[in-house]
């Protein structure tokens, strides 16, 4: 049930029938009509568009379109009042018994509730987290993380089918010096002293493999040079360090559906295959770039290059595809990457990036719209930082990692529930401040604990009641009248009556964090109703005693943790049964 899709389906009926009828002129586009809640709840409980959107069109005045519109709906028993407002908004009051039919729908969907038929069944591939495979994942890598599969969750959960996908950066220069820093810990398992020059990585999380690596090869590779061991040691270390990218993705409770490593695509001929899939369309082609920004044409050395024409999809310049060498450029295995994800069938595409990669964007879209001939769209989410701060002042080290702090050391610290939590109190491209002690402080200025006391608050509900012999299965909570909540209920249900549209705004704007803010909205609801409680016993869930008055709020409260339980799931972290 998704009760604004359904008065959105009344007031379009309506709209309908008028342009029938002649009220309205016959072929208007009804599609940017909108039932949404009301700015001010004291206009009642929703409020339409219609009329606003319909006068011009129409060449009519939008407030007789709404006087005669209004009219019209309040013939509908679910419509108690319809009020012309301003220029020509309508706004909704609906009958009381409206709310109680929210709740018992909750209960009666339970695990299918806001679930949408939206996707269609579409294949989507959420690209994200993609860490070098030089080091375990930081803490900007655990934001990314969390979002992309929360992102993903929330897209199943709309209808769409969805691959979750790790791109292994294993093809470039950074791999070689893993391996160099591999080795000189395999040197230092032998007893070596060793300097980590700068560029290469002095972690201690590559002490285990540079042990690792001289159990396996024992001295063989002692006072040789890099001809005979760079290879199987850079293969060696990359698939230490996926092994542990690996682990650092299962405590944070994802996993990734597809491993696509970039190495593959080369010497496989998928490179030629996506750049001569361009230049079949006359996408490609040999020239020289203009200075970049800040340079003199005097201190640019103009060189020919050959080139994908991004431009004619939107992009700022041409890219180079392969440099004047013969080398590819690093940005051709990006294009025979996505090439691949759009000849295996996906409908949509979503990259996760972080945020230093905005200069990408542009381009990627480029090249993904002409090697579909437009017809798979790409949608790039940026990450932004993540600052991390413990007893007051900003924390920055790991001793494990060397330089930053890792994802293990944030999961570690507070858990995986609360660090996802947090890590979607944000919109993606906006920064966040993560303080370990606000993150565990128990109070209402921590979203995580304030979601899940109202989750734990209702289980403790219902332990009572259970305890005192009461049924709560469905049948008899369905069976339960819910008509003429009080004031303070009923902001329960109509939050409650938002889950459905808030899932689909979600899922077509690709934010997860949207979620996150309506749990908290209806936790505050949950808790405002909980507290009124304290001076109206008429409204406490559980009145010792008095089973036929309880059960009803009973109801009401199970409704509550069902959506929150949903909501959490989402985002990957587990409902409370109680706190501590």
């Amino acid at each position: 049930m998704n009760l604004f899709a359904d008065i959105r389906a009344l007031v379009v009926a309506e709209l309908g029938a008028m342009m029938a009828e002649g009220a309205l002129p016959e072929g208007l586009d009804l599609a940017n009509v909108t039932v949404e809640p009301p700015r001010d709840a004291a206009h009642g409980d929703m409020a339409t568009n219609a009329a606003m959107v319909l006068a011009k069109p129409a060449a009519a005045n939008p407030r007789e379109i709404a006087t005669a519109l209004a009219e019209r709906l309040v013939r509908d028993g679910r419509i108690e009042r319809a009020e012309v407002a301003g220029p020509g908004f309508i706004n909704l009051a609906l009958a009381s018994d409206v709310w109680g039919g929210i709740v018992k729908a909750v209960l009666a969907d339970r695990v299918s509730y806001g679930r949408s038929s939206m996707g269609e069944g579409r294949r989507v591939n959420v690209e994200f987290v993609s860490a070098n495979p030089t080091g375990p994942m930081h803490v900007g890598h655990t934001r990314g993380a969390v979002f992309g599969d929360a992102l993903a969750s929330l897209l199943a959960y709309a209808g769409y089918e969805v691959t979750r996908e790790y791109y292994i950066n294993d093809g470039g220069a950074q791999v070689d010096v893993l391996a160099r820093s591999v080795y000189l810990r395999y040197l230092e398992a032998h007893g070596h002293d060793v300097a980590f020059e700068d560029g290469t990585y002095p972690g201690d999380y590559l002490v285990p493999v540079g042990e690792a690596l001289k159990a396996r090869v024992g001295d063989r590779f002692i006072d040789k040079g890099e001809q005979f061991w760079l290879e199987e040691v850079r293969n060696f270390a990359t698939d230490a360090m996926m092994e542990l990218i690996r682990q650092d993705l299962a405590a944070l409770g994802v996993q990734m559906d597809v491993f696509f490593s970039e190495k593959s695509l080369y010497g496989t001929g998928k490179i030629e295959a996506a750049i001569d899939d361009l230049r079949g369309k006359g996408l490609i082609y040999e020239g020289t770039l203009a200075p970049p920004k800040g340079k003199l044409p005097e201190d640019w050395e103009a060189r020919e290059q050959t080139l994908f024409r991004s431009t004619d999809y939107g992009d700022d310049e041409d890219r180079p595809v392969m440099k004047a060498d013969g080398a590819w450029a690093y940005f051709a295995p990006d294009i025979a990457y996505h090439y691949d994800k759009v000849t295996r069938g996906f409908d949509e595409l979503i990259d996760v990036f972080g945020a230093d990669h905005g200069g990408y964007v542009k381009r990627m879209k480029a090249a993904v719209a002409a090697l579909s001939g437009q017809t798979v769209p790409l949608d790039v989410k940026l990450i932004q930082l993540v600052k991390l701060f413990k007893d007051g002042q900003e924390f920055k080290m790991s001793k494990r990692a060397g330089t930053f702090v890792t994802l293990r050391d944030v999961v570690e610290e507070v858990g995986a529930d609360v660090t996802r939590f947090v890590m979607l109190t944000r919109k993606n491209d906006a920064p966040l401040d993560f303080d370990f002690a606000k993150a565990l402080e128990q109070s209402k200025d921590n979203p995580v604990f304030y979601v899940q006391y109202a989750h734990a608050r209702v289980r403790s509900v219902m332990r009572k009641a259970e305890a005192a012999g009461w049924k709560l299965d469905n049948v008899t909570l369905l069976d339960q009248d819910l008509d003429g909540l009080h004031e303070a209920e009923l902001a329960v249900a109509r939050k409650l009556a938002e889950w459905p549209r808030l899932v689909e705004i979600a899922a077509k704007g690709h934010e997860p964090h949207r979620i996150a803010f309506y749990l908290y909205d209806l936790a505050q609801a949950f808790h405002a109703l909980w507290n009124r409680g304290n001076d109206l016993p008429e409204l406490r869930f559980y009145r010792e005693g008095e089973e036929s008055a309880s059960l009803p709020k009973i109801a009401l409260a199970k409704a509550v943790s069902v959506v929150i339980s949903a909501g959490l799931g989402i985002l990957g972290v587990t409902p409370a049964e109680e706190m501590r």
